[in-house]
């Protein structure tokens, strides 16, 4: 076949009119793609409930740079420009102060012309009108105890009339008329109504502005106020935008089924990722390794470098080939090979001790200060995913600890919430027999803090796992005011030395089967001196460690102690 000359021959491919994007400002492929996962997790985590997201709710959750679609901003300022215009020149028709004398004339007359009032309500009726207040007409109507009377129905004109008068003064209060032409009643409440339009449009033109997203602008009334051409242009740009989100949802594992978008276990990973990016980015440039050292000594990893056989070394770890060749190297060479001890060489390995970890989730009536259940829940999900990506090995479990304690899956945590505050006497002393059949956990006050049984189900959680790397990340705000005496369990309030007694030995118990506590007290509104010396006694008495930090900090002290820890041990 014959060839085409270089100077005949096309170069490059087919090139692509992008009518939608300004390629002069479209992104960079580097660029991060706008994060729509984040703001969901987050309001799932202050809320505690899963629920769909429709495109409107997504839209108003996620930033998007405007920059990057063509002719979003002029199409905006036009559409604003039109809805400034509308609005002006209705200021600059129309007067109010008019409409306002007429509105207070026209309750007044009604007033007077109306049915005179039982003498026993004739100075309070006198007095609602005199100061035209709604709240003291409602307060005589239900007096009257036939609502089909005819003070009643007159008192429900008055006030319709003078709910009327309450919009026509709010009318001439917000908005400055520059016109002469006066207004009735009832066009004032409709020029009020279009106003208040006009205003909602512009300020949700305002938020769209900011994250490129038409979706949260009311078409509908949108369509009323400007010309059909620049309409069918927003809705162009709308289409293209709503393709976008579509596609970078699907690519963030956000799936969408009738009109609403639903998180799926990938988009669940990507805001882990994202979170932990958040930590490792906020630790010190001399503190950003991630990975623990690895021990050279008897281990299950095999590494490249060899060491002359000692007494000891497993065999299984020999270097055959190079242990041939210093064979070989000893006599000069010829057969047979005979392999002296001196020739053998083996392979180092690498010894990575595993680790156990129970985390204790205070979710107590009092974590619902300044959102501390939220900085919990989102510590939990970033050690959860610490663990399952860079040290696959390690276990970690999740205890919710509040009246009682409970086992909780890395699934459950996002449904976590404090538990609402049940009675509110400031000396609590009750007990009850949790054995007794007739007795459920429905029926007991929530809101207490149980760290004693925490404890008891974290260790023996651990007990099981087959190393002697074993801790509990406790987080609580204060002090215990819960326990377990075999099956009767104490809700004490204040805090009872005798509750302390037992979440001591707890304590003392883990102590004895190696397990060490790490406990993060975070701040709280009821947190006193006496919480503190808790944390210490606690520790102290456990050989634990005790941490002091804000709650918004909190995931980045318990992953950076966790990654400290990992090189304790190595």
């Amino acid at each position: 076949m014959k060839r085409k000359p270089p100077t005949e021959q096309r170069i490059g491919g087919v090139l692509h009119t992008y009518l939608k994007f300004d390629p002069r400002k479209f992104p960079s492929p580097t660029k991060p793609p706008p994060d729509l996962v984040s703001p969901w997790i987050n309001e799932w985590m202050a809320y505690g409930s899963q629920r769909e997201l429709t495109e409107e709710e997504l839209a108003r959750a996620i930033r998007i740079d405007p920059s990057q679609f063509k002719n979003f901003g002029p199409s905006l300022d036009r559409v604003q420009a039109m809805l400034e215009e509308r609005k002006q020149k209705i200021l600059a028709t129309y007067e109010s102060h008019s409409v306002q004398q007429r509105a207070k004339k026209r309750f007044h007359k009604t007033a007077r012309r109306g049915p005179r009032p039982r003498d026993r309500d004739r100075d309070e009726y006198r007095d609602a009108v005199q100061q035209e207040q709604i709240y003291q007409l409602e307060q005589l109507w239900y007096k009257q105890g036939d609502d089909r009377g005819e003070m009643a129905r007159h008192l429900v004109l008055l006030m319709d009339q003078l709910g009327e008068k309450y919009q026509v003064d709010e009318l001439a209060a917000n908005y400055e008329f520059t016109g002469h032409e006066s207004m009735t009643i009832p066009l004032a409440l409709e020029i009020k109504e279009e106003l208040d339009r006009i205003e909602e449009l512009l300020a949700q033109l305002e938020q769209a502005r900011e994250n490129a997203q038409i979706g949260i602008l009311d078409l509908d009334q949108l369509a009323e106020q400007i010309d059909p051409e620049t309409m069918q242009s927003l809705e162009e740009l709308q289409r293209t935008i709503d393709n976008y989100v579509r596609e970078m949802a699907e690519r963030q594992g956000l799936t969408k089924k009738d009109g609403q978008y639903h998180l799926t276990p990938q988009a669940f990973r990507t805001f882990q990722k994202k979170l932990l990016g958040r930590i490792f980015g906020e630790l010190q440039a001399s503190r950003s390794g991630r990975h623990a050292t690895d021990l050279p000594g008897e281990g299950a990893v095999e590494l490249q470098q060899t060491q002359p056989y000692q007494f000891g070394d497993s065999i299984t770890q020999m270097d055959i080939p190079q242990t041939f060749v210093n064979a070989l190297l000893r006599r000069g060479g010829g057969l047979p090979v005979q392999l002296k001890t001196e020739d053998i060489e083996v392979h180092q390995t690498r010894n990575q001790p595993k680790c156990a970890t129970v985390v204790l989730m205070d979710m107590s009536g009092s974590m619902r200060y300044d959102g501390q259940y939220i900085n919990v829940k989102r510590m939990a999900l970033a050690m959860e995913g610490l663990i399952r990506t860079e040290f696959p090995g390690d276990v970690v479990k999740f205890v919710e600890m509040y009246t009682f304690g409970k086992v909780r899956t890395q699934g459950e945590i996002l449904d976590l919430m404090p538990k609402p505050v049940t009675i509110h006497d400031p000396w609590v002393q009750l007990k009850v027999d949790m054995a007794d059949p007739d007795v459920s956990e429905s029926m007991v006050h929530p809101h207490f803090t149980n760290i004693q049984h925490a404890l008891k189900l974290a260790r023996q959680l651990l007990a099981g796992q087959p190393t002697a790397n074993r801790q509990i990340v406790l987080i609580t705000d204060g002090l215990p005011t819960a326990h377990f005496e075999d099956s009767m369990l104490y809700l004490l309030y204040p805090p009872h030395p005798r509750t302390e007694e037992m979440t001591m030995r707890e304590g003392q118990r883990c102590a004895q089967d190696g397990i060490t506590i790490n406990l993060f007290l975070v701040p709280s509104w009821s947190q006193s001196e006496e919480d503190i010396r808790f944390a210490y006694r606690l520790c102290e008495t456990t050989r634990g460690r005790v941490f002091f930090t804000g709650g918004k900090d909190l995931d980045r002290f318990v992953v950076w102690d966790y990654l400290q820890r990992k090189r304790e041990i190595l």
